[in-house]
């Protein structure tokens, strides 16, 4: 395996670690937010939850398919119960991913990998949606 291969298996392997991150970042928050924001967040984070999975399976697969060994550590998630700062933390690690796979997308397009590339734009709407969507719920004054 040459060094650029390597070099992508591992922000692969670093992408799938933070893909873990969000499913129990999103089902933490999901089980755990309370009071008024209940019932605008609680479906939120559990809405999110299917998008990341998918994504992490697709990853897992790429990883193995390109002759790497995928990860099973997830990346830290910063538990807290505060709602505004549960999407603080959301907000972050959507914009981290969002960055982390426009280096991946570069590195699979000077491979020649253009499944990759197609997929991980199609992974990049997706956490820009979702980074999106959490922006505009932060500017909601009634958030606690």
């Amino acid at each position: 395996m040459d060094d650029k291969m390597k070099t992508l298996i591992d922000g692969l392997n670093e992408d799938l670690a933070n893909e873990y991150g969000a499913i129990i970042q999103y089902t933490t928050y999901a089980a755990t937010v309370t009071g008024m924001n209940y019932q605008m967040l609680k479906p939120f984070f559990e809405e999110e939850i299917p998008d990341e999975q998918g994504h992490a399976s697709y990853l897992s697969e790429k990883i193995a398919t390109l002759g790497g060994e995928p990860t099973t550590r997830p990346a830290e998630v910063v538990f807290t119960t505060d709602a505004r700062e549960m999407l603080q933390e959301i907000f972050k690690s959507e914009s981290a991913t969002i960055e982390r796979y426009k280096i991946r997308r570069q590195q699979a397009d000077e491979l020649g990998l253009i499944d990759l590339v197609v997929q991980l734009e199609d992974m990049i709407a997706d956490e820009t949606k979702h980074k999106e969507i959490t922006e505009r719920m932060l500017k909601d004054p009634r958030l606690s």
